[in-house]
């Protein structure tokens, strides 16, 4: 079982989810926390990281390293997000495998159920049917995760986990227009017509779509949670099992920016999926539910963005 003395690999720590991974460990007094950065350890490289695993013999490996994006990215760089991802995964679960690793955490992304689900979606329905268009790359890379995880579960009875967050928001967040998720892009774009005075903020598709978000530090206290718990399944959705459409979180972030103007959709621009919300019963079952309300994630996490708006801007015009 593990304790604060045992010794935790983090892959993936300096990424959004992974350094609020990496501030909760040390906030419980986790002592031995191993991370490496792309410098000094590249994850697309099978020998080093069964080099690297084997010499720290972790006993627990959190893999919070991918390659991810927004729709356009994903659209965009498929070859991209298939390749990376799945050697990333691989290459840490199979060394995992090698250096005795018994616990292992892999996080993925709610884009692995099919594009037309029964809502809210059950970890059953995983490859029910067709997949979004859009990101199919990255979602067959994740499939592929959980599937290995599974395999691995049951040839050499080990607890790897796949724990599928819905959208994730919070410190940390990307914020360009070209690769970012949905809500940091409205967030940058509403920013931007209130400092320049724009009559009206143009919104990708209808602003129909309905998105479930998931602040980014309950994330993260799901991965400590099933770090220590033995689950007889390998897939666990992670969410709120709450979600609103596009527009609803357009108006929510005027409120907040005490924004009047008026909402212009780009139809020409794809919708996405029409719908996705996670059933999140398997998680609750294990005793973890979210904590952190939209109102609440957003006022922790806007002022941040603020404050480095201009040294943001800086970076993303390089």
């Amino acid at each position: 079982r593990l304790n604060k003395n045992s010794k935790i690999f983090l892959a993936g720590h300096n990424g959004m989810v992974g350094s609020s991974i990496l501030r909760l460990l040390k906030k419980k007094k986790y002592k031995k926390i191993f991370t490496k950065n792309r410098l000094s350890l590249d994850l697309l490289n099978q020998l080093k990281t069964t080099k690297n695993l084997k010499s720290i013999k972790p006993d627990c490996v959190i893999i919070a390293a991918a390659k991810v994006g927004g729709i356009l990215a994903n659209k965009k760089y498929k070859a991209d997000f298939i390749y990376e991802n799945i050697m990333i995964q691989s290459n840490l679960i199979h060394a995992s495998f090698l250096a005795g690793v018994k616990k292992l955490i892999l996080l993925g992304s709610s884009c692995v159920y099919p594009k037309y689900a029964t809502q809210p979606i059950k970890e059953k329905y995983l490859l029910s049917g067709n997949l979004e268009e859009t990101n199919d790359a990255y979602a067959i890379a994740k499939i592929a995760g959980i599937k290995m995880c599974e395999s691995y579960n049951k040839q050499y009875n080990l607890n790897y986990i796949c724990l599928m967050p819905t959208n994730v928001y919070g410190p940390n967040d990307n914020y360009d227009l070209k690769t970012s998720h949905f809500f940091p892009a409205l967030i940058h774009k509403a920013h931007i017509c209130k400092i320049k005075n724009k009559k009206f903020m143009e919104i990708w598709g209808s602003g129909n779509p309905l998105r479930e978000l998931i602040y980014v530090d309950d994330v993260a206290e799901a991965c400590i949670f099933f770090m220590r718990k033995k689950t007889k399944e390998t897939l666990i959705n992670i969410g709120t099992g709450k979600d609103f459409k596009i527009k609803d979180y357009v108006n929510f972030i005027f409120k907040k920016l005490n924004l009047k103007i008026k909402i212009k959709f780009n139809r020409s621009k794809p919708d996405g999926v029409p719908r996705k919300l996670l059933d999140v019963s398997r998680a609750k079952k294990y005793g973890w539910i979210a904590k952190t309300s939209l109102d609440d994630g957003f006022e922790k996490k806007y002022p941040k963005f603020k404050k480095n708006f201009i040294k943001l801007l800086k970076i993303l015009s390089l």
